[in-house]
């Protein structure tokens, strides 16, 4: 995905990276909730493109973890778990801290499978090159491997 640094440091962004049959993710922003937002993008990137998925309909997902590791985890399995039991596909998102976790909402549609024309199905995120952090830049980045 291509951004500019100004949009990039304000919006956050996402990139995939290879893993060996899985699919890499990394979210970046200037907050750790940005950065999980972007990585929801990019979750929704390596199913289909999100410019095909309209925010239609708005969802709520909350996560709690012991540290931001797992919350992430936590937040893109929560995101999982909606996908494929609401059969929804999600191009939106805003996060917000919580006392020991975090609040979203989600917007999405139904899956069209002539219209996303799905390229996978992402079955979690795992603990592989799991990662949260403050960058020595002020970014925060946020990654793992999703497996597909």
């Amino acid at each position: 995905m291509t951004a500019s640094p100004k949009t990039a440091a304000v919006q956050g962004y996402w990139e995939h990276f290879p893993h060996d049959a899985d699919v890499g993710l990394r979210g970046f922003g200037p907050t750790r909730e940005i950065a999980f937002t972007a990585a929801a993008r990019g979750l929704t990137a390596a199913i289909t493109d999100p410019a095909a998925v309209e925010p239609k309909q708005r969802i709520q997902i909350t996560a709690s973890a012991p540290d931001d590791e797992f919350l992430f985890i936590e937040w893109l399995n929560a995101l999982i778990y909606e996908m494929a039991t609401r059969r929804m596909l999600f191009s939106r998102f805003n996060v917000q801290p919580t006392t020991g976790g975090i609040s979203a909402e989600a917007w999405g549609e139904p899956v069209d499978v002539e219209r996303h024309q799905p390229a996978a199905e992402v079955k979690g995120a795992t603990l592989t090159m799991l990662e949260v952090k403050k960058q020595p830049d002020g970014q925060w980045r946020a990654q793992c491997v999703i497996d597909v």
